[in-house]
Order: structure tokens, then C-alpha cells, then sequence
């Protein structure tokens, strides 16, 4: 009963953003439990070659495609393209993001409109142009990807934690919208990760000190303890729980 209430065997599993870093961990851990996998990234070459080394590791099927997510129109016309190659996928993990930092008052407006288009317009886009056709089969998940600093403030990322916050909070009307068609929408917000987008902040000593004293596990954490809270949003053992943000940061959110 368990395994078949945790297998996501053989389902269709959309990853933007997943060419590299967070997402693509995120894809190979759902390709490793059998998901069909299309791995997403603005560079075709690379985001092929990165499907071909999943698949080699895994064993499983894995595409590849490239639009760009920022772009509505570009958005609806590569979810179209892909509905009638693939099919309508089982899952959308909307994981494509970006970091700039730096202090407030000196923000520009040019990062801020990136951090926008990136980290919230692009989850409305994908799911805008996926959604609809997972309505009329009348099933779905999908899993959005946030932070810790969806919920607490750091100095340098205000435009980051207000991306993040509202990536939260689109998850909830997202689900309030979409759960009478049998769709689950849940967020999984990761705390301090090593991933390429902070090399800056663990390559610190200062900072690294402080991210292992601020977490009561006292460490950072690793790719793979993402993927048995996202392949359990991902499947049947999750079909009540939706509009959820789950957070996988060692306990830092809980504490003072």
C-alpha cells in the first residue's frame, strides 16, 4: 500500500530551470524514482546535454526543451508544443529563479524587474498555460519552489524575500482556485542549500559559521533531502493536501 501510495512511476514531470543547480537535483530525483522527466533551461545544448546524463544515471526517460520562461507568449507557445509532443504533464515543479543582491537603497530598478519577471511572473506563466489542460483531464501537482526567506528577512535580498513571499502566497490562491479540479498546489521552501547561485555566501567563513549556528541541525543542507518532500507532494499520498508551504531548511524557520 505504501509503495503504491508514494510511486510516481511512469508520470510526466515538467522542472524549469533545471539544467543546473536546485532544479536539476530536483529533476534527478524524480527521474530516479521512474518519473518521465522534461529537464527545462534558457540553453538548449546544455539543457539536452544535462537530459542525456539523467537519463544515462537514472535510467528513465528524460527530454529536454528550452524556452523562456520570463516571456508570456514564448511561455504559452513552448507549454502548447510540449502538450502535443509529450502529452499533459502529471507534474509541474515551477523551480527557475535568480538572486541579485544588494543593499536596499541601492537596488536597481533593473534588478528588481528581473527578480520579478524571474521568481513570480514566470510560475504564473507556466502555470497559466499548464493548468488549464490538467483541469480538463481533472488531475494534477504542482509544486512551487521557495525559501526561507518566503516567510523571514535578511539585509541585501529585500526584492528576493518579497519574490519569494509572493510565490507563497500564489501558491495558496493558486490552490483555493484550482483544487475543485482535482489539482494540488504546494510549496517546498529549501533553507541554505550550497547551490551555485550562493557560492558568495558558503564560501564565507563568516557566513557559514553563521548559517550552521542559526539552524538548530547545524549544517547546510543537501540536494537530496529535497527530493522525498517533493516526490511525496508529487504523488497519490498527498491528494488532501494542498495550498501547503513546507519548509526543508533544518529547522531554521522554527526557532529565534
Amino acid at each position: 500500500m505504501t509503495k503504491t501510495l508514494f510511486d510516481i512511476n511512469g508520470r510526466l514531470a515538467l522542472v524549469t530551470g533545471s539544467s543546473r543547480g536546485l532544479g536539476n537535483a530536483l529533476a534527478r530525483g524524480l527521474s530516479s524514482q521512474g518519473a518521465h522527466v522534461i529537464v527545462h533551461g534558457r540553453d538548449l545544448e546544455s539543457v539536452k546535454e544535462e537530459a542525456l546524463n539523467i537519463a544515462q544515471e537514472t535510467g528513465a526517460n528524460v527530454e529536454a526543451i528550452s524556452f523562456d520562461v520570463t516571456d508570456a507568449r514564448a511561455t504559452q507557445q513552448a507549454v502548447e508544443a510540449l502538450i502535443d509532443q509529450f502529452g499533459v504533464p502529471d507534474i509541474l515543479v515551477n523551480n527557475a529563479g535568480l538572486q541579485r543582491r544588494a543593499p536596499f537603497n541601492e537596488y536597481s530598478t533593473s534588478d528588481w524587474d528581473a527578480l520579478i519577471a524571474t521568481n513570480l511572473s514566470s510560475l504564473f506563466y507556466v502555470s497559466r498555460a499548464l493548468t488549464p489542460a490538467m483541469s480538463e483531464r481533472g488531475s494534477g501537482k504542482v509544486i512551487n519552489i521557495g525559501s526561507v526567506q518566503s516567510k523571514l528577512a535578511r539585509e541585501t535580498i529585500a526584492p528576493y524575500s518579497a519574490t519569494k513571499g509572493g510565490v507563497a502566497l500564489l501558491t495558496q490562491g493558486m490552490a483555493a482556485d484550482l483544487a475543485r479540479f482535482n489539482i494540488q498546489v504546494n510549496c517546498i521552501s529549501p533553507g541554505y542549500f550550497k547551490t551555485k547561485m550562493n557560492t558568495a555566501l558558503w564560501q564565507n567563513p563568516s557566513f557559514n559559521q553563521w548559517v550552521e549556528k542559526r539552524t538548530p541541525a547545524q549544517r547546510w543542507g543537501h540536494f537530496d533531502e529535497l527530493v522525498g518532500t517533493l516526490v511525496y507532494l508529487c504523488s497519490d499520498a498527498s491528494s488532501f493536501v494542498s495550498g501547503q508551504n513546507i519548509f526543508v531548511d533544518g529547522g531554521m524557520t522554527s526557532v529565534v
